[in-house]
């Protein structure tokens, strides 16, 4: 399951954003988005967890949860459309 994160503080980092779901399961990956220009976070991320409930139990724990001073929002990743 792909997991879309946003209103993640400017110091959130991949580890603790990891770290966080890593309570409800096995996490794949964890990437917090970085503007390409000055380097900065972009306050969202995504994090890829294998087993669908696991996904669906950190979605529902976490959603409005305050993580590292911000209120964040947790859903399920939308597919990305190809950009031309």
């Amino acid at each position: 399951m792909n997991i879309y994160v946003s209103n993640l503080s400017y110091k959130t980092t991949n580890n603790s954003l990891q770290e966080l779901f890593a309570k409800y399961g096995e996490v794949t990956s964890s990437s917090v988005i970085v503007d390409r220009e000055t380097g900065r976070s972009r306050c969202f991320g995504f994090i890829d967890m294998p087993v669908d409930v696991e996904g669906k139990k950190a979605l529902s724990e976490l959603n409005e949860m305050e993580f590292e001073g911000n209120t964040i929002s947790v859903k399920i990743a939308r597919p990305r459309l190809d950009r031309k």
